[in-house]
């Protein structure tokens, strides 16, 4: 292979120190295949014959966290990882060696890593290539070290690296290794839900998250990580959609026109609830609630992932309100605040890019339609006006000061009454009909207890499609 390999001088420096103190410095891993394909790495990787008391005497600046031989060196801007040459020994947890030996050769380290494309070793002059890996790179291979079914059963995630790698980088999967991520698919039960998340993240992000997904499927990953994804495969729709609940959540993601993962997972589930759903057959089917559905199953999944919730709370109001109604010279300007109020103004933008991908996924041309670049312009029109309690003339402490209030539920119902009668009318908004129409909203509560005030705000939340709806 003809490439020229130049490495930043930061990491030039750790291999020349290593290597003026007598020991040998090599650059390994994703960084130097990253260089070989011409890509920029984002992490760095050297390995060496010094232990790790060695690496962090000849080093002035360094971190030693674990016990499997790797010091962060900072050099420059970079935090490098220098790590002991190490065999290891077996993985009864699937993740971590039960031991590891140091002072072993190159070879036996580069033996311990997943594919030969990561399998490949740079002193700053020289590439040392074990085990064919540039052969792969060039071929567009992605094939384990050695036995497949020994390196998954080490560490299972790699049957989803596998896949991702798959993905990023356009190689074809190596017929054994393959073979060995079907046969050995039950052990990512063994994997942390974290290790899964952040996986499938870089799945999500990745420009051909279409065929990731597809390869999980096809292994039988994707059932056991995500069933209710899975359960959309073969399932037809109506009228409306000429692919399948499956293939159109796919292709959702593909086309999605963020690189927020969050966005891009939202756009992935936003019709998983179709199959629980569905009614009858044909162009005629119907999946009547199936947003409701596919948010109540998103917030499951994400719970399972152990992803934030922050974040659960994104994909989730994305999914439920993306069947959002709007109909040219239908929908009143009133009836655009309520969508604002709904949806939020700080989520507009993204429950947009939702619906693209929504009609991407669908076979639908490219372009907006005009109907959406008209509601954006009827939205961004509202934004001015009161959309929440917050937006309005008259607070809570007027209401407790001027009104005789007691701080409680009572207070966010009459906020949200006035709210209501606001959303007619902008030009209500002011103090002199507030609060006159705040004392009249509070005689007709008089009667109802501070239980029974925060029953009625969470029956009144949920009319909104609040997703406190959707907690368990």
């Amino acid at each position: 292979m003809t490439y020229r390999i130049k490495l930043p001088p930061e990491v030039q420096q750790v291999l020349q120190t290593l290597q003026a103190n007598h020991y040998a410095g090599y650059v390994v891993g994703g960084c130097l295949r990253d260089l070989i394909l011409g890509n920029e790495p984002k992490d760095w990787d050297v390995t060496t014959n010094a232990l790790p008391k060695q690496i962090q005497a000849v080093f002035p600046k360094t971190l030693y966290l674990n016990d499997f031989g790797t010091v962060t060196v900072r050099s420059g801007a970079l935090d490098i990882e220098v790590t002991t040459f190490r065999s290891d020994g077996q993985y009864s947890d699937f993740r971590h060696p039960d031991k590891v030996q140091f002072g072993v050769s190159l070879k036996e380290d580069l033996a311990r890593r997943d594919f030969t494309i990561n399998a490949l070793a740079f002193d700053g002059n020289k590439i040392y290539d074990e085990f064919d890996g540039e052969q792969d790179i060039k071929s567009g291979l992605l094939r384990a070290v050695g036995n497949a079914d020994e390196r998954f059963n080490e560490d299972a995630l790699r049957m989803l690296r596998a896949i991702r790698f798959s993905s990023q980088l356009r190689f074809k999967i190596e017929k054994h290794t393959w073979q060995a991520i079907i046969k050995n698919n039950q052990l990512i039960k063994h994997v942390s839900a974290e290790r899964i998340r952040d996986e499938l993240i870089k799945m999500i992000s990745a420009e051909d998250s279409l065929k990731a997904f597809w390869l999980l499927h096809e292994s039988g990953l994707l059932k056991i990580i995500i069933p209710e994804l899975e359960a959309g495969f073969g399932v037809t729709q109506n009228l409306h959609h000429i692919y399948t609940v499956f293939a159109h959540n796919l292709l959702s993601m593909q086309f999605c026109p963020s690189d927020d993962w969050r966005l891009r997972l939202a756009a992935l589930l936003h019709d998983i609830g179709k199959p629980a759903v569905k009614q009858g057959n044909g162009k005629n089917s119907t999946f009547y609630q199936h947003e409701y559905v596919s948010a109540k199953q998103a917030r499951a999944i994400m719970r399972r992932l152990a992803c934030s919730n922050d974040d659960m709370q994104k994909v989730t109001h994305l999914i439920r309100h993306h069947m959002f109604y709007y109909t040219l010279n239908v929908i009143t300007d009133a009836g655009i605040r309520r969508i604002l109020r709904r949806v939020g103004a700080e989520n507009i933008n993204d429950l947009m890019a939702i619906r693209m991908a929504d009609r991407m996924g669908s076979g639908v041309y490219k372009d907006k339609p005009y109907k959406l670049v008209e509601l954006e312009k009827r939205l961004e029109y509202v934004q001015k006006d009161p959309v929440s309690v917050n937006m309005l003339a008259l607070d809570g402490n007027i209401l407790i000061k001027d009104c005789g209030m007691k701080p409680g539920a009572k207070i966010a119902l009459v906020l949200h009454k006035l709210l209501d009668e606001v959303m007619d009318d902008p030009k209500k908004n002011t103090l002199a009909y507030l609060k006159p129409s705040a004392e009249n909203i509070i005689k007709d509560l008089a009667n109802l207890s501070e239980s029974d005030a925060r029953t009625a705000m969470k029956a009144y939340k949920e009319t909104l499609a609040d997703l406190n709806a959707f907690k368990e």
